[in-house]
């Protein structure tokens, strides 16, 4: 099994303050790094990580950006597929961190919207019948769709993290089989929380729902149970990434035992998630290869 995912690649640059701006104020805030990111970049690096054969297909402009983001990708244990867009600028996010590790995230997609499935349909062609497709909700309305029709006509599984939040995700959830949502998500998405929000996607087609919590930890639904899985205790101190961790590491654990979703599969990906929000920064808050060894033995 090889796990596709196409999404976004972007440059995080973070910035500490105390509190977020309002309309009108300029605050003072701290350099706090700069980093590679985008969910999906994201997703994949934890995949990858996890020793998941894993191929990104992602989308970058013609600039000093892109050179930093193939180097950042050199590094980790993935194949890349980057496009390059000739008219768009590669993306780039801009993350405001608050004192308890809670953060506001601006991010670019002109790349990413930029993309459409001729420019990966060469790359899928190596992909097929029970291989993985993971999808986030930095691609246009179109793409994603076209991506997942693709996916589901050769026979892969198809997981997606609808995040951003775009009004077009109610007319996808009958081509894909897993979702994972937050509380925000699954309020905008089905105009309710918690098992009722999880009842809904089951009745328009999805096999598995993962619901993430934060502090309160996570829930499994599926139509013959509801697993709930509690938060590890640790210090908090920055939480980007760490539902890209969370979703990256459960369908690892899932993939290298051969498995459906199931409570030791959320177990993995809560202790994974665990550390990632207890460092700061992007990729280098990512659990390390022997640290999700470690987890996932």
């Amino acid at each position: 099994m090889r796990a596709y995912i196409i999404g976004n690649v972007a440059i995080d640059e973070t910035i500490a303050v105390s509190e977020l701006p309002v309309i009108g104020a300029s605050i003072l805030g701290n350099a706090g790094g700069s980093d590679l990111g985008g969910k999906g970049t994201n997703q994949a690096v934890v995949m990858a990580r996890c020793g998941v054969p894993t191929t990104l297909v992602a989308p970058v402009g013609w600039d000093a950006r892109a050179d930093t983001i193939r180097r950042y990708l050199a590094d980790e244990p993935l194949r890349s597929e980057l496009i390059e867009m000739k008219d768009a600028s590669s993306d780039v996010s801009i993350i405001f961190r608050l004192p308890g590790g809670e953060n506001a995230i601006v991010t670019t997609t002109e790349s990413a919207q930029s993309l459409s499935l001729s420019d990966v349909r060469r790359i899928l062609s190596t992909a097929g019948s029970g291989d993985l497709m993971m999808l986030q909700g930095n691609l246009s309305d179109r793409t994603t769709r076209d991506i997942l029709e693709h996916a589901r006509a050769i026979g892969m599984v198809t997981a997606f993290n609808p995040s951003p939040v775009r009004s077009y995700f109610s007319d996808l959830w009958d081509l894909i089989d897993i979702a994972f949502l937050n509380k925000g998500e699954a309020q905008a998405l089905t105009g309710t929380t918690g098992r009722d929000a999880a009842e809904y996607l089951l009745s328009r087609g999805l096999r598995e729902i993962v619901l993430t919590l934060g502090g309160d930890g996570a829930t499994l639904v599926n139509r013959h149970d509801s697993i709930e899985v509690p938060a590890q205790v640790c210090d908090v101190v920055d939480t980007t990434g760490a539902g890209d961790t969370f979703m990256a590491a459960a369908l690892a654990s899932c993939a290298l035992r051969g498995k459906r979703l199931d409570r030791l599969a959320i177990e993995h990906a809560v202790a994974a998630a665990a550390i990632t929000v207890s460092r700061h920064g992007t990729r280098k808050a990512f659990p390390t290869i022997s640290e999700l060894e470690a987890i996932l033995r």
